[in-house]
């Protein structure tokens, strides 16, 4: 395919309007782009001081092992080569990396890139249009609409969603690149600067997969590529090497639509577990759905109220009449835009709209969402143009046409810049976020889910608990829910109910490894240590490489170790014993209990100093533990060095001074040493603390009469 043929309009008609703008021009150019910059700044400025929220960010970022070791060559080629949260967007995570790179998993960082990505796009949009259509001020309020839109807050705010932004920033720079190729000579090097940024845009986010729809309905207008269609001759027509214009521009795109099939085949793999089955949600019920989105989008774009994270979609159904009017009204739009095409604007204004959401309109329905505020990061700025050049038409003929337009664009911008802020404060953190969300929503269950996973973070054990079992009355057969109950109820000592709660999770999804986990553990707390291990030991089978059912594994083990000799020394076999000290300390070598009845045993055993090895090591990691001094000085007192002995049993005082059986096992090591005196005194000392101690009380009156009678 000769490039050059594609040549439609004469490039001195094509850029009439763009070389008739001044050089002063430049100046006010500029003038916009940092106020474009500002807006960005004054609305998601704010950001820097927000969090991560639990929802999809820890998946993403925090949570993600590859991802917080930052920019790597082994972390580029993992990007490349696995799906991250059901999508394939290696850029997108390779940004991720990047910022872990330059600022850990400090969150505020994270948001400076987005917000500056953003503010980027918001820039090449006003520069690539007024490229286009020599037209500065619509551009620029286009751009401002776009900037500070409160729709546009999810998609800057949400670090999960960085492959909006990323994405967006290589629909501009792709949109430059082609009106570049379109005002010079097309030729093969133009064309592939073309398909850059376009591909690496797809490698953000795979929505850009319309992309060269959008390019034809730009050759419509403004770029006006096919305004001599009419004027071509049946020549033309039958010329095998001259094909009509519409023929020839669809085949320029044609490399453009191999890479976003490309980009369709290799998301449809990877989202194979989140693309939702027709038998869950129904064809009726997805294009009903679809209607009612398109039309809602509509109406948020002029009313930007009650904006949430999350819209669920009802299995039920989303009414008829709800239906049947979005019909209407689409149907209206799109019968005015077609008598009215002859400006062209408001055709290719609509049908950007139109055609940009078919990706995640829902017909191919991915999650449970009924729609998303960040699907319309890109739609609407057909909506944008459509309405900027319309209202500019309209105007025309009025005497005060630029003081009306000025002000009118300056107040809608201010008050999409005010609520814009306020949208952005929900999202400081994951608590603000999904209170705001259940307020502006129904039937939310992962709004009652998540927002009882914030309350349960912060130890609001109660609340969180209330939002887990509104969440089950929702969705009574979800898994999660059932184990995010029973760990909230871990947390509180309702063993029992958490045992239930994780045995009906593990019903539902018998390989969940993180129910059989925390399952183990409530056993192993109420003393079930065999049922422990058996789910332990499942959850270890279904995720061998999880560390922490590692532990707990070798706790639990250790503890049956340690329950079978503490049998074992009751029948009197201590050698056996013994060896099941030494077994769990093998498998659990912080277990103290286990240390200390070893230690005990061999005391028993009249190992002395093997026993105090072992107390010793006890008292090493544990020395403000009173009890791990006592039970050294009490081994020190057997082997019959009361010296060392009593420096132990002082050490015990110090950390609990009325402890009365260590301050008595003080006044014997005193007594043997032949200190009676002080011996006199801590055995009053003892009683003081407790008069019935008979023990104290006989040692007393031994050492009294020691003193009467040395």
């Amino acid at each position: 395919m000769n490039l050059k043929t594609l040549q439609t309009v004469p490039p001195h008609q094509v850029t009439q309007r763009i070389l008739s703008i001044g050089p002063g021009d430049y100046r006010t150019v500029l003038g916009v782009c940092l106020f474009l910059l500002g807006a960005v700044w004054l609305v998601f400025g704010q950001t820097l001081g927000h969090g991560f929220v639990n929802y999809d960010d820890e998946g993403y970022v925090y949570g993600k092992t590859q991802v917080i070791h930052g920019l790597n060559l082994k972390g580029i080629e993992w990007a490349f080569t696995h799906s991250v949260m059901g999508n394939w967007h290696p850029l997108t995570v390779m940004s991720h990396m990047l910022d872990c790179q330059f600022y850990g998993v400090q969150a505020g960082g994270h948001h400076l890139t987005s917000l500056l990505l953003h503010a980027a796009t918001a820039i090449l949009l006003f520069l690539v249009l007024r490229e286009m259509t020599g037209a500065l001020w619509r551009s620029a309020f286009v751009a401002a609409v776009f900037a500070v839109h409160p729709l546009r807050v999810e998609s800057v705010v949400w670090v999960s969603e960085r492959k909006d932004v990323l994405s967006g920033l290589f629909f501009m720079l792709t949109l430059g690149a082609y009106v570049r190729y379109v005002r010079k000579s097309p030729s093969l090097s133009r064309y592939l600067m073309v398909m850059l940024p376009f591909a690496l845009g797809l490698m953000c986010k795979p929505m850009l997969v319309t992309m060269p729809f959008v390019l034809l309905l730009l050759d419509y207008w403004p770029l006006n590529r096919m305004a001599n269609l009419a004027e071509a001759t049946v020549t033309d027509r039958r010329d095998q090497n001259h094909f009509p214009i519409p023929r020839r521009l669809n085949l320029e795109k044609l490399p453009l639509f191999g890479l976003a099939v490309a980009a369709c085949v290799i998301t449809l793999f990877a989202q194979t577990e989140a693309i939702q089955p027709f038998e869950q949600i129904s064809i009726p019920l997805r294009v009903g759905n679809a209607l009612i989105s398109y039309v809602t989008y509509l109406s948020q774009m002029f009313w930007p109220s009650g904006l949430a994270v999350l819209y669920p979609l009802s299995a039920g159904g989303v009414g008829v009449s709800k239906e049947v009017l979005s019909s209407v009204v689409l149907a209206g739009i799109s019968t005015g835009v077609f008598f009215l095409r002859h400006r062209a604007y408001l055709l290719t204004g609509w049908l950007w709209y139109l055609v940009m959401l078919v990706p995640v309109i829902g017909i191919v329905q991915v999650g449970g969402q009924a729609r998303a505020d960040r699907y319309t990061y890109l739609p609407q700025i057909g909506l944008y143009l459509l309405l900027t050049w319309a209202a500019a038409d309209l105007c025309a003929g009025w005497r005060y046409r630029r003081v009306i337009l000025a002000s009118g664009s300056a107040v809608i911008v201010t008050a999409l810049i005010l609520c814009a802020r306020v949208q952005t404060s929900y999202w400081r953190n994951s608590e603000s976020l999904w209170t705001h969300t259940l307020l502006c929503t129904s039937d939310n269950w992962l709004g009652q889910n998540n927002l009882g996973n914030a309350l349960l973070k912060k130890r609001n054990l109660d609340e969180a608990i209330a939002h887990f079992q509104k969440a089950l009355q929702l969705v009574p057969d979800n898994a999660e829910v059932y184990y995010n109950l029973g760990d909230a109820l871990l947390k509180k000592g309702s063993v029992d109910e958490a045992i239930a709660n994780f045995q009906r999770a593990l019903k539902i999804k018998p390989d969940y490894v993180e129910a059989h986990n925390n399952l183990g553990n409530a056993l192993f707390k109420k003393g079930s240590v065999d049922e422990a291990i058996v789910h332990f030991q499942r959850a270890l089978q279904i995720k061998p490489d999880y560390a922490e059912v590692r532990n707990n594994l070798d706790v639990a083990l250790a503890k049956a170790h340690d329950d079978y000799a503490t049998t074992l020394v009751q029948m009197g076999r201590d050698d056996e014993a013994i060896i099941e000290f030494r077994e769990a300390l093998e498998l659990f070598p912080d277990f103290a209990d286990a240390r200390h009845d070893l230690a005990v045993t061999l005391l028993h055993k009249g190992q002395v100093n093997e026993a105090i090895a072992q107390f010793r090591e006890i008292q090493e990691k544990h020395p403000d533990d009173a009890m791990a001094s006592f039970d050294l000085g009490n081994a020190w007192f057997q082997k019959g060095d009361m010296d060392e002995a009593a420096v132990f049993y002082q050490r015990a005082l110090q950390i609990n001074p009325d402890d009365v059986s260590v301050r008595n096992n003080l006044g014997m090591a005193l007594l043997r040493k032949g200190m009676v005196d002080e011996a006199v005194v801590q055995f009053r000392k003892t009683l003081a603390l407790q008069p019935d101690f008979t023990l104290a009380c006989t040692n007393l009156n031994k050492a009294l009469l020691q003193k009467e009678h040395p």
